[in-house]
């Protein structure tokens, strides 16, 4: 074979490698497009729009009716029973006043039964008002407390809150602690220590005479007030050789009218005193009668329970000095706490509305200006 032919042979095969290369080449590109392909589907797959989805119902749906709102429940109310020693004494109408101003505030009825300072009446209405069932609570004002104490304590039974105003129901006449198991509240002033501050303010008014003759009139002769009254002004005076008691009267606790007639007596058989012990009210009726027969300004006048005459009668020098009294604080502070006691079963014990005065509550012309009367007397 030459080399010429040899060449041209060579030549061929070449052309077929040649050619066998480029098909290789075209189809190696053919089988990469069919390879990226996939990931071409994949991508529109992730792009494809959503499947459809249900229309929404545009048939609103009823709407809810607001729920009724349930009225508010009315405040409970309560009936309370007072027990006045009383209707018409002055002292204890000031009380009424401001036991029906918070009784107004708290849904409480007030029922009043007058005793017209008879203890056998009122023994009949404690009784008569815990029989009927209709009251929730009780405020007494006791005229014989250790009398009352049984059905005090049988009203508590029954479930009723008692309040003891004023007076006490026991045997201890100086303190203002209840003394009955279960009352709610006790509010007074403790009679004995009022009793032994009137006789402070005699020792004062006797101060340089000797002897100083003095006239004590009892409001009610007898009753446990007056008795614990009398206690304390001589627990006092006893220990002062130039004070003597020269006589006594009974002025009640109604007004001028009692004063008056009791002095009358007195300056019958006793025309000569210089000191002259008793409630407000016998005191302003003794002060008409000691000016009518000019002898105002040679006695001095102590009265017990800092009423507007009291007040009066001590700013002008007619009278020498008084035992001061709260009886509206009194009822104020006894509804408190009947309320309290209704409300909460909360219990205020023993409540004495003088404490913290000026002077212990002794009224002179010294100090009379840091007193308001809560009471016309």
């Amino acid at each position: 074979m030459t080399q010429r032919h040899d060449n041209r042979r060579t030549g061929r095969w070449m052309m077929v490698l040649l050619a066998a290369l480029v098909l290789s080449l075209v189809a190696a590109a053919c089988g990469s497009e069919e390879e990226v392909a996939p990931t071409t589907t994949a991508q529109a797959t992730t792009t494809a729009a959503p499947a459809a989805t249900a229309a929404p119902d545009t048939t609103a749906a009823p709407a809810e009716e607001p729920a009724e709102e349930e009225p508010a429940a009315e405040p409970e109310s309560y009936e309370v029973a007072y027990l006045s020693a009383s209707s018409a004494n002055t002292w204890l109408a000031a009380s009424r006043i401001e036991m029906e101003a918070v009784a107004a505030g708290a849904n409480v009825t007030i029922t009043e039964f007058d005793a017209q300072f008879n203890p056998e009446l009122q023994t009949t209405q404690l009784q008569d008002a815990i029989a009927s069932g209709q009251y929730d609570g009780l405020v007494v004002v006791a005229l014989i407390g250790p009398g009352l104490a049984p059905d005090i304590e049988a009203a508590i039974a029954a479930g009723m809150e008692v309040v003891v105003l004023n007076q006490v129901v026991g045997t201890d006449l100086n303190t203002a602690e209840p003394q009955v198991d279960g009352v709610a509240a006790s509010v007074m002033a403790p009679p004995q220590r009022s009793g032994e501050r009137m006789g402070a303010l005699t020792v004062r008014a006797c101060e340089g005479l000797d002897p100083c003759d003095v006239v004590f009139i009892y409001g009610i002769k007898g009753i446990p007030l007056d008795d614990a009254l009398r206690a304390g002004f001589d627990s006092v005076v006893a220990e002062h050789a130039n004070i003597s008691v020269v006589a006594e009267g009974q002025g009640m606790y109604l007004g001028p009218q009692g004063g008056m007639d009791a002095i009358q007596d007195i300056m019958q058989a006793t025309p000569d005193f210089d000191v002259v012990v008793g409630a407000d009210q016998s005191i302003q009726g003794i002060e008409i009668v000691l000016d009518e027969e000019g002898m105002l300004d040679d006695v001095k006048l102590i009265g017990l329970g800092g009423s507007a005459a009291a007040i009066e009668g001590i700013s002008n020098g007619n009278w020498f000095g008084g035992v001061f009294g709260a009886p509206g604080d009194e009822g104020r502070y006894a509804m408190e706490a009947m309320v309290a006691a209704l409300a909460d079963g909360r219990d205020s014990g023993g409540v004495d509305p003088l404490a913290g005065l000026p002077d212990e509550g002794l009224v002179t012309a010294a100090n009379v200006a840091q007193f308001t009367a809560q009471w016309e007397g």
